[in-house]
């Protein structure tokens, strides 16, 4: 299996000031792409990280075994930031990293039921009637990133209203053909239940009535909100961003990464809030939001990978790097 390539590694090393000695937080450790840079940028550092996905977790551990006690891992969700820090006896901690992406494990493998891309693109032909055991179009609509939940995208598709499944489709996947798209699955899951990721690529593709080869898959927006929905991967974001910043030592570093603009917008917000920017309404007469100025903005705006990035690892072309440090 290729590892997971992290995005952005020079610039996150950088805005988190890994080069000098420290401990760090990797807040969604994936596969262990940018803690392994962490803990090769200064025989000081430790990294203790995080992930809701235990398998990852597994996988991180094999390869960062070099590392020894410089490394340890726990199955958390990165929202327990605060908590989990307490119960390990740590109070202070040097820089925290949060890669909201799904890793390319994740991806990669059919049964996780993430994507229904083959390895060399898109699947064209979801609804063909010839699969083999590895094709994606046959994974189970699953997308979770934490498999000892319950809940799954299939629970989501066959059992939500037609209007709920509108509106999720329309706010997370920010898809206009998302009333088309719920009518759609609606009347395709009375026949059947939709269980596979192909079905459902494939009802999508029927329901806005687009053929052929796409540059980005028509499904894609639909897959998106099915997943963030399933994950609650907009839940207490900005909390999350208060939780890390309290964490930090004086001077100490909050990195995070998104992939779309709902994620990027959440914390955009946050680190504005979080550096004493009111966020109250223009015609207020006096601040109620209680912004007080904790942490500097260190990405004046959000950095995105490069040319060269981008041609060598494709899935850093929606990556955005925000930072900021604790005063």
């Amino acid at each position: 299996m290729e590892l997971h390539r992290p995005v952005m590694p020079r610039e996150t090393l950088e805005h988190l000031d890994a080069a000098r000695s420290g401990l760090f937080v990797d807040a969604t450790l994936g596969m262990g792409g940018h803690t392994e840079l962490i803990l090769r940028a200064s025989p000081g550092n430790c990294v203790i990280g995080f992930d809701r996905d235990a398998e990852a977790i597994e996988l991180a551990k094999q390869r960062l075994a070099e590392f020894g006690e410089r490394f340890r891992a726990v199955h958390t969700d990165y929202r327990r930031i605060k908590d989990v820090l307490r119960e390990e006896g740590i109070e202070t901690v040097a820089g925290v990293l949060a890669d909201l992406g799904i890793s390319s494990y994740q991806l990669d493998t059919p049964e996780r039921g993430f994507s229904f891309r083959s390895g060399q693109g898109f699947v064209e032909s979801p609804s063909s009637s010839v699969t083999s055991p590895n094709d994606p179009s046959a994974s189970p609509l699953d997308m979770r990133m934490d498999r000892s939940q319950k809940l799954t995208a299939a629970d989501l598709v066959n059992g939500l209203s037609e209007r709920e499944l509108a509106d999720i489709i329309f706010e997370y996947g920010e898809e206009r053909a998302s009333r088309r798209i719920a009518h759609r699955i609606v009347a395709e899951r009375a026949k059947a239940a939709i269980t596979t990721t192909g079905q459902l690529a494939d009802l999508v593709v029927r329901a806005i009535h687009q053929k052929g080869h796409w540059r980005i898959h028509p499904a894609t927006k639909t897959f998106q909100a099915l997943r963030i929905a399933v994950n609650r991967e907009l839940d207490g974001l900005d909390q999350f961003v208060a939780d890390a910043i309290d964490a930090l030592e004086p001077g100490g570093r909050l990195v995070v990464i998104t992939f779309h603009s709902l994620e990027d917008r959440i914390i955009k917000q946050a680190f504005r809030f979080q550096s004493g920017r009111c966020l109250c309404p223009p015609n207020q007469p006096e601040c109620r939001c209680g912004a007080t100025k904790r942490v500097e903005i260190l990405t004046r705006k959000a950095i995105q990978p490069g040319e060269d990035e981008i041609a060598s690892n494709p899935r850093s072309r929606s990556a955005k790097l925000r930072a900021c440090r604790r005063i």
